[in-house]
Parts: structure tokens; sequence; C-alpha cells
């Protein structure tokens, strides 16, 4: 892996009522991306789709989440950026049932994987990686896939313990070979 090389966190994340940390103005894989990219230098770029979930209802939200994964569909998103240009690509999103939101496979579909490596980033609330960096290996086809390196941490302690969140994301860069940039 080329820690030097050309660096993206991309990542989708929600906002307002979340399950086990209440109504939040920033998301919890919003907060962990902006952690890597501080210390990484890296580039930023949040998926957005353009039906945004709703906010003042969680239980709403997850309906048309859940309707999404099971219809499989790919709900269109805002904007663009060309992950062909950089070497890593940090991918982060919540854990929905085992499976990133759909608009995330939306965004990868999007572009061509090969030679990146991708390392994904989750947020959840007790499941870990709950088995989707497996998915994202399938989705990025071409790229080498850090699966098993890849970093969970629970949206409480994004939202509520910061200084352990940024702990844990340090020790994991500095796992991965990434040195901190600040």
């Amino acid at each position: 892996m080329n820690t030097d090389g050309k660096k993206l966190v991309v990542f989708f994340s929600h906002t307002g009522e979340n399950y086990n940390v209440g109504n939040i103005e920033k998301g919890n894989t919003h907060i962990i991306a902006d952690m890597i990219a501080d210390a990484t230098g890296a580039d930023l770029f949040e998926i957005v789709p353009v039906k945004g979930y709703p906010e003042d209802d969680y239980n709403e939200c997850i309906d048309i989440a859940k309707k999404e994964l099971q219809s499989d569909a790919r709900p269109a998103v805002k904007g663009d950026v060309k992950v062909e240009d950089y070497d890593v690509v940090f991918l982060g999103y919540p854990n929905w049932w085992g499976n990133p939101p759909m608009c995330v496979y939306t965004f990868i579909e999007k572009h061509d994987w090969n030679g990146k490596t991708v390392i994904p980033f989750i947020t959840h609330e007790g499941s870990g990686m709950g088995g989707t960096g497996r998915k994202i290996a399938a989705a990025c086809e071409g790229a080498n896939t850090l699966t098993g390196k890849g970093l969970a941490i629970q949206g409480k302690v994004a939202q509520e313990n910061q200084a352990s969140a940024r702990k844990s994301v340090d020790s994991w860069l500095e796992r991965l070979g990434f040195e901190n940039a600040y």
C-alpha cells in the first residue's frame, strides 16, 4: 500500500435522529471521516443522496433504508469525486443490517477501482463491521480492499467521547502505516 500516495476519505453519514445518540447535527461517520482526513492529509468527499433520509423520525428513516436494501436500490447521489485520481480511498458508512447504505453502492458503481487501495471504516451501535467489508470488497472490483483491517467505532463513542474515538483512529492509522499529518 502506498501510504504516501494521494488519499481520499469518502463517506456517507446520517444526521438528525439516530439510534442510541438522539438528534445529532453532525453524523457519527462524518465525525470519524474528519478525524481520518485530518490525520492523513486526505481530501474529503461526502456521499449525499439526492433524496435525503428523514431526519426527524428514525423509524421512518430505517423503513426507507430497509426497503432500499430489500430492493437492491441505487438511490441517486449529489456530486462526485474522481476516485481514479487517488491511490488510497478510505470508505466510510454506518452499518445498516450488515450492509452499507445503498447510496454508497451508487457511488462505488460509478468508478473504476482497479489498482486502488480501499480501506473501510464504519460506525455502528453494536454490530461492528458486520460483514460489510466483504461486500465493499466485492463492489470495489479490482481494488485491494483491506477488509480485515477496517475500523469500526460505535456511533455513541463518536458523538460522546471524541477523545477516545480520536485515539482509536490514530492507533488504527498507525497500524496501517500512516503517519499523522497534524
